[in-house]
């Protein structure tokens, strides 16, 4: 059924929960029901969804369960529509076989934070706890420190994780990683960090995510060399660092004038065992543009193209350009055959201006040359 819903074959879904009885000689499970209608919802099939399950009560006479509940809940709170959500809500607290339990708060409080209700998430998170006398956890919790953090007030994201200790729900990773983003959001760098020293006091483990966060924010406010102690202390504490992490740092060298270290990491990191990608080449190879220096931009494509990876589009012809205008044809003339190679098609402006000054230095013979080779490699 998985791999069915996978290749969008729907109907063939169904086919297969039909097939269950007539294989096994008994009724499909609730958990089948349960499968079969995620894979639905998730694939958007909602009227296939809705037949299914009218069909799965009348002739199986089979009950929708707290699970089977959730996922409509889910479905409605993803689409937005919180309406649809509350009235499943209020279905299943009819039935004591499908109660609404911790998913299916967490899932509506999700969904109203999303939406940016706040106060009526806090409001469904209160009568969750004290009504139905449903215990929190970690990840209930940060439903509502993600909320707080994206809705731009941080301070009670704070309180919500204070909240959890006097409660006796240790914060974890998550709590901390979602309370430091907003921080880092609102450009409290010192709080977030103070966030980041607490986790670790505690005993929790920061993962990649939580130092690229801090990492990234370091870097924005000009201030790469603490970034890079810590990119120093992931490697120390056995955390790897992912290619987010290098094009943040790369980034925030290239914004302090650090070209040359920022190259250093480009030429050194591949043969360390760091995945790089088109992205921290570009970086780079945009800054050294934009600062005029045609001599390291022109190495650094070199350098890219060798390692299969083509520059931005405009920024491509935008060196190609200013090599002709700089007199370096033979340089110019070079990088278009190897960018053609590679898949690239320069704008007409490219390689007329190449041309023309390879024309205007009376070489007739290469600009020939060149013309045939760009015809020759386009077909």
């Amino acid at each position: 059924m998985k791999h069915y819903s996978k290749s969008s074959l729907h109907e063939r879904v169904l086919e297969m929960f039909y097939a269950i009885q007539t294989i096994v000689r008994e009724k499909p499970s609730l958990k089948a029901i349960s499968t079969s209608l995620n894979l639905l919802v998730e694939s958007n099939q909602v009227d296939l969804a809705r037949t299914f399950l009218v069909n799965a009560k009348t002739n199986l006479n089979l009950e929708p369960n707290t699970c089977i509940f959730n996922i409509l809940v889910k479905h409605h709170c993803k689409k937005g529509d919180i309406k649809s959500a509350f009235q499943v809500v209020e279905e299943m607290k009819k039935s004591e076989t499908s109660y609404p339990n911790l998913i299916t708060y967490s899932t509506l409080m999700d969904g109203l934070c999303e939406c940016g209700k706040l106060k009526e998430a806090v409001d469904v998170f209160e009568e969750m706890v004290s009504k139905d006398q449903i215990v929190p956890d970690a990840l209930t919790y940060n439903v509502l420190i993600n909320g707080f953090s994206r809705g731009g007030k941080v301070d009670r994201a704070k309180k919500i994780i204070e909240f959890m200790k006097k409660n006796g729900c240790k914060p974890n990773v998550f709590n901390y990683s979602a309370s430091m983003k907003g921080f880092c959001k609102e450009g409290r760098l010192e709080e977030a960090t103070e966030a980041f020293i607490e986790m670790k006091s505690i005993g929790l483990k920061p993962d990649t995510v939580v130092y690229t966060t801090l990492i990234d924010s370091f870097c924005k406010t000009e201030r790469t060399n603490e970034a890079i102690d810590l990119l120093q202390e992931m490697k120390e504490k056995s955390c790897r660092a992912d290619v987010v992490t290098f094009n943040v740092i790369l980034g925030g060298l290239c914004r302090e004038g650090r070209v040359e270290e920022a190259l250093g990491m480009l030429y050194k990191l591949p043969y360390e065992g760091f995945s790089l990608n088109k992205a921290s080449y570009r970086i780079v190879l945009n800054f050294l543009c934009k600062e005029g220096d045609l001599g390291k931009a022109l190495e650094l494509l070199c350098l890219m193209l060798g390692r299969g990876f083509l520059p931005h589009f405009a920024t491509s012809n935008e060196l190609l350009v200013r090599l002709c205008k700089d007199g370096k044809v033979a340089d110019a003339a070079t990088l278009l055959l190897g960018l053609v190679e590679m898949g690239f098609k320069p704008e007409p402006d490219s390689w007329n201006i190449l041309v023309d000054v390879i024309c205007r230095e009376r070489k007739l013979l290469p600009a020939f040359v060149l013309l045939d080779d760009l015809v020759l490699t386009k077909s």
